[in-house]
C-alpha cells in the first residue's frame, strides 16, 4: 500500500533538506554521517530531480522567492513543506516499480499537485526499517513564485495566487491521499483507501505535548554533554506514542488474539481489555485504560484481528516460498519433447520433469482450493472469474468516466465562480474593447465555463464541497472495484492455465496409451 506523510520546516539552511536526501543521516539523532575524513558519506543510491528553480539550485530558488515577495524571515515561519509517498514493498517484485518507475511518479505527481513552487524530487532504494520500500521525498518551498489555476480542493485565493504559502490544510491533505491512491490504481501498484480512517490519531494537544516533552530533553541532553555524561535518549515520546509502539511491536509477530493479548502483558506490561466490543489498554502507570479510539484505528478491534489474520497467512506463506519461490503462481507445462528435438540435453529433461510434476501439483491444490472436481465444473469457475473480472473492469472504467466529469465540471464551476465579478463588469466598463483585451484570459474561461454548462444543461450550479465529496466517494468506490477486479482477473488466468495443464496431461497420457497399443499389435 502506498502511503503520504507530510512535515513542515521552520528552518533557516534551506539546503539543509537537499543535503538530507543525498547524504546518509543517523536514523535516530538526525545527523550526518561522517566517513573517516570527518565528511557527510553519499547515500549508496538515489535519485534527484528539480522543479521550478530556473536553472538555480532550490536553495537559491528559495531565497530569491522569499526575498522578492518580503517573506519567510522569521524565525518561526515555515519555509518548507516535506511530503513523502512511500510504496509497498511488494510492488518492486510483483508490480515491477523500480526507482527510476517511482521517481516518474513522483515528478508526474509534483507537477500537478504543487505547481509554482520550487521543488526537489529524490527517490530512495529503502527506508530506515529496512522494509524494502522504495519511497519518494518531494520537498517544497512555502512561497508560490506564480499564479496556478485554481482547483477544487484549494479554499481562498492564497492557495493558488503567487506570492503566497503553501497550506498543508486538511482539504488538502485528503485531496493528496486521493491523489496518491488515482497513482496508484492507474500505475497498477498496490493500495489501500487512505481516505477512510486513521493509523494513528495524534490530537493537538499530543502533539504539543511532543514538542514540549523533546524541547525538554534536547535541553537536559545538551547539559550533560557539557559534563561530559552519557546521553541515553535524543528522542522524546509522548505515553501515547510508546504505547503505540509497544502495541505495534507484538501485532508484528502475533497470530491470534490469545498470543496478542498474553504476549502484550508479558512483554510490555499492557492489559488487553475489550468493554462493548472495543478495545482498550490498560498500562500499570495509570489509573484508567486508554481506548483504541484515542490511539488511532490501527488499534480497533477490527483492525488487530485483520492484522493477526495477515500475519498467520503470512507464516504460511513464508513457509511455502521457503519450498518454491513463486508458490501462488501456476505455469504452463512444458512440452519436453519438442524442446529435446530443439537440442535440449539431458539435463534440461530432467529439469523439466520436476518443474512439471510441481506446476501439475499447483494446478491440482488451486482446482482443490476452489472446489472444482470436474471439468464442467472448471469451465464453470473459468466463466464466472472471467465475467466477474469483465464487470469489475467495465464498473472501474465507468467509475474513471465519472470521475473525469467530475473533475471537468469542478474546474468549469471554480472558473465560473472566480471570474464571474469580472464579466459582469465589463458589461459597465467605460471602454468594453480594452477592458475585455486586459481580461481576455478571465473572460475566455467564464465563456467556456457558461458554454459548458449549457450544453450539459446544468441550471444550478453544484457547489466544489458537494462535487470533492462526490468525487472522492467515487475514487474510494474505484478502489474496491480494482481490487476485485485483480482478483477475478488472477484466478481466471489461474484456473485457465491449470485447465490447460491437464488437457496436456490428458493428451500425453493418450499418446503413450495408443504407443503402448502399437507395440502390442507388432508383438502380435
Amino acid at each position: 500500500m502506498a502511503t503520504i506523510k507530510h512535515t513542515s520546516s521552520k528552518n533557516s539552511d534551506l539546503s539543509a533538506a537537499e543535503r538530507y536526501l543525498i547524504f546518509q543521516h543517523n536514523e535516530y539523532t538526525g545527523l550526518p554521517i561522517l566517513d573517516k575524513h570527518g565528511q557527510p558519506k553519499l547515500r549508496e543510491d538515489y535519485l534527484l530531480d528539480t522543479l521550478e528553480c530556473g536553472g538555480n539550485t532550490f536553495a537559491i530558488a528559495c531565497l530569491l522567492a522569499n526575498r522578492k515577495y518580503g517573506k519567510n524571515a522569521q524565525a518561526g515561519d515555515v519555509k518548507t513543506h516535506h511530503y513523502i509517498i512511500s510504496f509497498d514493498p511488494r510492488d518492486t517484485t510483483d508490480n515491477g516499480l523500480t526507482m527510476e518507475r517511482a521517481q516518474a511518479l513522483g515528478l508526474q505527481f509534483c507537477k500537478e499537485n504543487f505547481p509554482g513552487h520550487p521543488a526537489i524530487v529524490c527517490t530512495h532504494p529503502d527506508g530506515h526499517n529496512g522494509t524494502g520500500n522504495i519511497h519518494v521525498h518531494i520537498v517544497i518551498g512555502s512561497l508560490r513564485i506564480r499564479t496556478i489555476k485554481r482547483q477544487p480542493h484549494m479554499e481562498k485565493p492564497c492557495d493558488w495566487q503567487e506570492g503566497c504559502k503553501h497550506r498543508c490544510t486538511a482539504a488538502m491533505l485528503r485531496h493528496l491521499r486521493a491523489e496518491v491512491m488515482e497513482l496508484c490504481q492507474n500505475a497498477g501498484l498496490y493500495q489501500i483507501d487512505l481516505l477512510k480512517g486513521s493509523g494513528d490519531r495524534i490530537t493537538e494537544r499530543e502533539y504539543w505535548a511532543q514538542r514540549r516533552g523533546q524541547r525538554r530533553l534536547d535541553y537536559a541532553n545538551a547539559r550533560d554533554a557539557a559534563s561530559g555524561l552519557p546521553i541515553r535518549q535524543s528522542k522524546y515520546e509522548t505515553e501515547k506514542a510508546v504505547l503505540r509502539k509497544n502495541i505495534r511491536s507484538v501485532l508484528r509477530k502475533a497470530t491470534n488474539l490469545e498470543d496478542f493479548s498474553v504476549q502484550l502483558l508479558q512483554e510490555h506490561g499492557i492489559a488487553l481489555t475489550e468493554s462493548r466490543g472495543r478495545f482498550s489498554y490498560h498500562t500499570a502507570d495509570r489509573t484508567k485504560p486508554i481506548t483504541s479510539r484515542k490511539l488511532g484505528d490501527d488499534f480497533s478491534k477490527e483492525q488487530v484481528l485483520i492484522a493477526l489474520a495477515e500475519n498467520t497467512e503470512r507464516q504460511k506463506t513464508s513457509a511455502l516460498r521457503r519450498i518454491d519461490p513463486n508458490p501462488d503462481k501456476v505455469s504452463r507445462l512444458i512440452d519436453i519433447q519438442s524442446k529435446l528435438a530443439s537440442g535440449k540435453g539431458a539435463g534440461y529433461e530432467r529439469w523439466a520433469k520436476v518443474f512439471n510434476l510441481k506446476q501439475l501439483s499447483k494446478s491440482v491444490a488451486l482446482l482443490s482450493g476452489h472446489g472444482v472436481h470436474t471439468e464442467a465444473e472448471l469451465a464453470d469457475q473459468i466463466s464466472r472469474f472471467k465475467a466477474e473480472s469483465s464487470e469489475a473492469l467495465e464498473v472501474v472504467k465507468d467509475l474513471e468516466t465519472r470521475i473525469s466529469e467530475n473533475r471537468e465540471l469542478s474546474r468549469h464551476v471554480s472558473a465560473y465562480l472566480q471570474n464571474q465579478k469580472i464579466a459582469q463588469r465589463s458589461k459597465h466598463a467605460g471602454n468594453p474593447a480594452e477592458y475585455q483585451e486586459t481580461h481576455r484570459a478571465q473572460l475566455t474561461a467564464y465563456q467556456a465555463a457558461a458554454a459548458y454548462f449549457k450544453a450539459h444543461n446544468i441550471q444550478k450550479l453544484p457547489s466544489l464541497k458537494q462535487l470533492k465529496a462526490e468525487r472522492e466517494e467515487l475514487i474510494s468506490e474505484k478502489a474496491q472495484f480494482y481490487q476485485k477486479y485483480r482478483e477475478a482477473h488472477k484466478a481466471w488466468l489461474d484456473l485457465s492455465t491449470a485447465q490447460q495443464n491437464l488437457e496436456a496431461l490428458h493428451r500425453a497420457e493418450s499418446r503413450r496409451e495408443m504407443t503402448r497399443g502399437g507395440l502390442h499389435e507388432l508383438d502380435k
